[in-house]
């Protein structure tokens, strides 16, 4: 009875436990998009939830589960492309597929997971195995399997690259004047292009 209770003493109350991981996550957020995977650390993630880094590890684990966790769980939704989008008329997809992907970016609640993905793909393996496994599985597969061609998957491929190109541009290292350019227009000018891919000749 005695050892129970002190156990239960130890262990913080479940809603101030959610609370505290919670607080993690989004300070892992915060970190990874600002500095990319290679120079955050759990330590950083820590004083920035205000906590203690042993409680991130007790959570998370390693450093590569915290950013599983804080980003592609964040991420993995945003970009399931919605009926609407995988199974539009052909004719369609090429606006459809770039307006989803715009919108994605221009959320904030889903553009800081998303720079912090992109960010620490570039130089870390880790990070962009879980690039191309959100990519690839919420969003080209269902595209690929719209289009009747033999190489249906490398279209796919090439209009995701059109779209993550001009995000990065735009998002990430902020060309002037793609960064602050009416987004609408940017579409505008992409969709054809993506169209292209997917159906062209």
């Amino acid at each position: 009875m005695t050892d129970t209770g002190a156990r239960r003493r130890g262990r913080p109350p479940r809603a101030e436990s959610a609370d505290t991981r919670d607080r993690i996550l989004a300070a892992a957020r915060e970190e990874f998009s600002e500095r990319g995977y290679e120079k955050s650390t759990v330590r950083g993630i820590a004083k920035a939830a205000g906590v203690d880094s042993a409680l991130v590890h007790h959570y998370f684990g390693t450093k590569e589960q915290v950013f599983a966790a804080a980003v592609e769980v964040a991420v993995a939704p945003a970009l399931d492309a919605p009926d609407a989008v995988a199974d539009a008329p052909l004719d369609q997809v090429g606006e459809r597929l770039t307006r989803f992907m715009f919108g994605v970016w221009e959320n904030p609640t889903t553009r800081m997971p998303l720079l912090a993905v992109v960010r620490s793909a570039v130089n870390n393996e880790t990070a962009a195995a879980v690039f191309r496994r959100l990519v690839a599985a919420q969003l080209l597969r269902r595209i690929a399997a719209q289009l009747d061609a033999p190489d249906a998957e490398l279209r796919a491929e090439l209009a995701a690259a059109q779209l993550v190109g001009t995000a990065m541009l735009r998002y990430v290292i902020k060309v002037e004047p793609l960064a602050s350019v009416d987004v609408e227009r940017i579409i505008a000018r992409v969709a054809p292009v993506v169209q292209g891919h997917l159906t062209g000749p």
